[in-house]
């Protein structure tokens, strides 16, 4: 009955901050459902393309969840049920929330352009180029640990097809189907006309079909294979047409996500009236962990659940080119993050399921672990019908991390090549000598899925610590760039304000603790040759950071004494 209730505040919360918080951010910064949107006035069949209101709230959605409101909260509650609930949902509707509609609209107001162009716009040149340098650090940990996340869940100890497959050779089997299914969908919709109902109707019932055919048949790999194969998918998925791969198949994951957050919640009330599991994490555990202090280890742990950087990215990388009305940019950028958030207090309820068995260490990631505390609502590890639902629920977040994926290779595509574009050169057609070479869509993508995927071959706890803190740390500044943008167009921006100085100095904290930590275990003579790279990406994004805050706060102070002159 306490997960009940749990999840039933929650919801209810993030509910009436929607509509009371949305409505006023609204109407303070003058949202205009008859302006045209960038995807109508540059549209290029590219990535300019105008999608239909739930399409493009499926790829939002599916892009931005990924992995991280499920990993996060549940490494976080060694904390307690309580401090992560608190996060999940109040700094989802006053940090995340903030952070995800602010970033879609200022993008929208600047054609479609990213957070590298907004903030050299509104900052000066060099802090745009310093935001680029950031942003791709981050991205390359992204690209790592859904890697990571999602060759860990294909993973197999053999070769070849099987007939009685594991969890793991039914989620690849699964998430391959799905990728063919996606383009299908993307040609039938785009190219022969099919209606967005008929198509969904067909879509669903190939999922079904798929979900059979995957828990009867898989497909087996070891680790490293699947690593090769990701990285080479994601090369071509970044480079191809949006409404060919990354439209259909976000649009299409969108009702995997749906479907695992409804399976949860039947499990929930399944538990609470049966009796079936119980939920076993205490309130509070104490101010330090084996992950750290509560701050700054919470607000970093909980990432994607409560407030992400990466949003920033997605929202003026992908969402902003394809958003239809600005009437669409609450509902899709404020309003996916509180689903975000309530699935974040989800996977807190399902860890909570099995917690014992997690602290204990008997699962091999946070993703296991939320499958299974899901599957113990339904019935027992015995029953066929808990190694069903762990099975279908291991694959929603493998196709969510896969989902992720896609949109950050592409998002690095864009942003490599931004950083060698001189002014007046609109793509690498117009550069010259060796940055035609740097620019061109396909160098850019090869060097950061090189990079990400060698990293990727690291364990999970050595880069999500540090992809945490990047996030958290990009969310900060996102916040910044958004706040000097309204204050350059003479609109309220003071909400942005605590928000952004919190997230600032809460991630910077864990950036100078990871550096203290490395440079001891240097010095002691224990270090591998990831914690020299911890240290290196640690100390280059506090540098990096710390110029981008000054100028941004400069920024910000010369905006108010310009008003009060």
């Amino acid at each position: 009955m306490q997960a009940i209730l749990i999840i039933a505040a929650a919801i209810a919360i993030l509910i009436v901050g929607y509509v009371l918080y949305g409505n006023w951010l609204v109407k303070q910064w003058g949202i205009d459902p008859a302006r045209k949107t960038p995807a109508q006035t540059m549209e290029d069949g590219v990535d300019y393309v105008a999608a239909k209101p739930a399409v493009l709230m499926g790829h939002h959605f599916s892009s931005i969840a990924g992995a991280g409101p499920i990993n996060g909260p549940i490494q976080a509650s060694v904390f307690g049920w309580v401090p992560v609930f608190l996060w999940c949902v109040f700094g989802g509707i006053f940090f995340g929330g903030l952070h995800d509609f602010g970033s879609l609209f200022a993008s929208i107001r600047h054609d479609g352009k990213g957070m590298g162009e907004i903030i050299k716009d509104n900052m000066g040149k060099r802090a745009g180029r310093l935001f680029l340098v950031f942003a791709l650090l981050v991205l390359i940990l992204v690209i790592a640990s859904f890697v990571n996340v999602v060759a860990g869940t294909f993973a197999s100890d053999h070769y070849g097809i099987s007939a009685n497959p594991t969890g793991n050779e039914t989620t690849a089997m699964i998430s391959l189907l799905f990728i063919a299914l996606a383009v299908v969908y993307g040609i039938a919709t785009n190219r022969f006309g099919l209606g967005v109902v008929p198509a969904t109707v067909a879509g669903i019932a190939c999922i079904c079909l798929m979900l059979v055919l995957g828990l009867n048949v898989g497909i087996a790999m070891p680790t490293l294979p699947w690593i090769v194969f990701i990285c080479a998918y994601i090369t071509v998925a970044s480079l191809v047409p949006v409404w060919i791969l990354l439209q259909p198949r976000d649009y299409l994951s969108s009702f995997l996500l749906y479907g695992m957050m409804i399976l949860a919640v039947i499990g929930i009330l399944i538990s609470g009236f049966t009796g079936s599991a119980t939920f076993e994490i205490p309130a509070f555990t104490g101010w330090t962990t084996n992950i750290g202090t509560l701050f700054p280890a919470l607000f970093i742990t909980v990432a994607c659940g409560a407030c992400s950087g990466f949003h920033s990215l997605v929202a003026t990388g992908t969402t902003s080119k394809q958003l239809n009305s600005e009437a669409d940019a609450k509902p899709i950028g404020y309003g996916a993050m509180l689903i975000e958030s309530a699935l974040g207090v989800v996977s807190l309820i399902a860890v909570g399921m099995v917690f014992n068995k997690y602290v204990n260490g008997e699962f091999g990631s946070p993703s296991v672990a939320f499958a299974s505390g899901i599957a113990t609502m339904f019935g027992a590890e015995t029953s066929s019908i808990y190694g069903t639902v762990r099975a279908l629920l291991t694959l929603a977040v493998s196709v969510f991390a896969l989902t992720s994926l896609d949109t950050a290779t592409r998002l690095s595509r864009f942003m490599f090549s931004e950083l060698f574009l001189q002014e007046g050169e609109a793509s690498w057609r117009d550069a010259s000598g060796i940055r035609k070479v740097l620019t061109h869509p396909l160098c850019g993508t090869l060097i950061m899925v090189v990079i990400g995927g060698t990293l990727g071959a690291l364990k999970l706890s050595q880069i999500w610590a540090l992809f945490g803190a990047a996030n958290q740390l990009l969310s900060g500044l996102a916040l910044l760039a958004v706040a000097a943008w309204l204050g350059n167009v003479g609109k309220n921006n003071k909400m942005f304000y605590f928000p952004m100085c919190f997230m600032l100095v809460a991630t910077l904290c864990s950036l100078c603790l990871t550096v203290k930590t490395k440079v001891g275990l240097i010095g002691a003579g224990g270090a591998m040759w990831g914690d020299y790279f911890q240290l290196v990406f640690a100390a280059a994004m506090v540098v990096l950071a710390v110029i981008l805050a000054v100028e941004g706060v400069q920024t910000i102070l010369k905006q108010r004494q310009r008003v009060k002159a």
